[in-house]
Formats: C-alpha cells, structure tokens, sequence
C-alpha cells in the first residue's frame, strides 16, 4: 500500500508497505478521506498537538474509511462498514482518566499522531474509538467528525448557554465556521464573525447567517459579548477575547497558541466582571453528538472543504511551497462511498 510518511521534522516521502494487520481489538480501515488541519501544520513544524509525534511517524487524525478487516474480538463492525475514527485513545487508569478529564490523559495516544494515521492507504484503530457513519453522511463530511467534536466538546464544557446571549467569535477558519453552526444548533441566535476579508466575511455572512461580521483590519469589534470563542491562536486575539466581554461572561481559547507564548488580561477585569476564561483541548466522548449534528444538517462541512487533493501534494501544504486557502482534506480513496 501507499503511505506517506514524516520521515524527520519538515520531512515526508510517499513509501511502499504492507497492509497493516489489526490487533484483536481493532479494525483495520481503508482510507477514504483525511483532513489537514493546524495541528498537522505544528506536528510536521516539530510542535507538540494533543501529544508528540515521534518520526517516522504517518500523519492524519481527521478519517472517514471502510472496515476492511476486524480483529477476533470486535463485536460492533464487520468487513464494508462506512467509518470514522476518533484518533485520541485514553489509558482509562490514570489520575484524569478516573476523574473524568479524559483529555488531559497522562498515557494519551493518537491515530495520527503517536500511531500511524490516515494519511496511508490502509490504518487500524481500536474499535472503541470507531464510529458508524450513517448513510446520509457522506465519507467526504464524515472526514470531518473530529473537528466537529473538538467544537461539541467546547460546547460540553460550557457552565450554561440561552438563547438571548450574544456571542463573538474570533476568526473565520474553518474551525470559526464550524462554531457559528454550533452555537445555533445550541441555541445562540446573535453571533458576530471576525475576519480580515471583506469579500469572505460577506460570503460567510450570508452562508452561515451571522447577525454581523467585523474586518479587523479597517474597525474595531463593536460592543461586548456573553460568549467568546478564540479562533485564532494569537496574543493580540486572545486579548481581544477577553477585552470584549460582558459581566459574566464565557471566553473559550481554542485557537492553539505557540508553546510558551503569553498575552496579557486585566486581572481587575476578570474579578469585576466575573468572567470564566478556559482551553478546550481536544474532544472527549463528542462523537455522538457531532454525528447526530451533521446527520440532521445543522452542522454542515461539504460547502466549506475548500480543497480536495492527493497525498502526494499535501507537503505542499504544510511546507507552504503550495499554499491553500480554506479548509483542505486529503482524498485518499475518492471512490469509497
């Protein structure tokens, strides 16, 4: 089988292997589609994501595929079933694993990350981390089920939503577009969308029917908020987060700072307006929820995969020698439905 692999940081090359055989408790998946995201960006740069990525290491943690094989203990799958994979498998028998903090799991492991991922023809996983792909999601979208639970478990972490708060997000990445969605299917009607385009912020508002959006680079971000989401991952944003808040409000840092990076809050701010500022880390136990999200449509992802190529141009990706714009996802098999 084809498998491209991270041979040394900032290193990849398309290699010859043999089908990998699933463990007892495994499946084996043939790949269909695999998504690219930042963290495939830090892993190929040398940074951590949810853990390190050891060389020679085969990249790809967002998967949809068909089971092709199943270990002698699997029970749930057989041969021919439509997939996808959540790539973070916990140890169960840590400290965080026994108190519920799945994701700050001490013996994390990752489909794509510390084990090989999808961007290979063929991978395994364990069966308790892989999921059923209903017939009215295609493999395309179901690609992208692990960065809809990474937002469902923002979600899942939050002290309390309604309807009447007004809400900012931070950014217009695709993680941006898939929150916009979320916090609607959650019941947050009034969501502001920061960008730096005119021409996308316009398209996004009317895509994904944002009450406003703000191009940073020519105004301020009008008013405050009761919740915030952090899209971007950069100082200055991070302060915008928590600058435009109202008393009591919610800001949540998803956007993946550079390790030891800092920003700056008003501590006085933070006591007198009792806000609640977190991380979202990863996606525990949100596959269901995101599944049942685009299964009824209120979470759509085709519209905004901008970008479909081979494995064979995803270096180019991630080196930036090929720059794409928008959200790319890695058609490995196209021909699987």
């Amino acid at each position: 089988m084809k498998a491209l692999v991270m041979t040394a940081k900032q290193q990849m090359e398309i290699e010859e292997r043999e089908v990998p055989t699933p463990k007892d408790d495994e499946v084996l998946v043939e790949t269909a589609y695999a998504g690219i995201c930042g963290t495939d960006n830090a892993l190929f740069n040398g940074l951590p994501g949810s853990a390190d990525a050891v060389p020679p290491i085969v990249l790809g943690h967002e998967n949809s595929g068909v089971v092709r094989a199943v270990g002698k203990n699997v029970k749930n799958f057989k041969e021919g079933d439509r997939v996808a994979v959540d790539p973070n498998i916990y140890c169960g028998k840590c400290h965080y694993c026994h108190i519920g903090l799945y994701e700050e799991c001490e013996n994390l492991s990752a489909v794509g990350v510390t084990r090989d991922g999808g961007l290979e023809q063929y991978f395994t996983a364990p069966e308790e981390v892989t999921y059923h792909v209903p017939d009215a999601i295609s493999l395309k979208a179901a690609c992208s089920m692990e960065p809809i639970s990474c937002g469902v478990h923002t979600m899942h972490i939050t002290e309390d939503i309604q309807p009447s708060m007004k809400a900012l997000i931070i950014g217009d990445g695709y993680m941006a577009k898939l929150f916009a969605q979320l916090l609607r299917a959650y019941g947050i009607q009034d969501i502001t969308m920061t960008g730096r385009h005119d021409d996308l912020l316009a398209q996004e508002k009317e895509q994904l029917n944002l009450t406003h959006v703000v191009n940073t680079t020519k105004e301020d971000i009008p008013g405050n908020y009761d919740f915030v989401i952090e899209a971007v991952g950069k100082p200055e944003t991070q302060e915008q987060a928590v600058e435009h808040t109202n008393p009591g409000a919610q800001v949540f840092m998803f956007g993946v700072g550079a390790p030891g990076q800092t920003f700056s809050m008003n501590t006085y701010e933070i006591f007198k307006k009792q806000l609640t500022v977190k991380g979202s880390m990863i996606n525990p136990h949100a596959f269901v929820d995101s599944i049942a999200l685009l299964e009824s449509g209120a979470v759509k992802v085709e519209p905004f995969q901008a970008n479909v190529i081979s494995l064979e141009e995803v270096e180019g990706v991630l080196d930036h020698s090929t720059p794409k714009t928008g959200k790319t996802i890695v058609a490995v098999n196209p021909d699987l439905k």
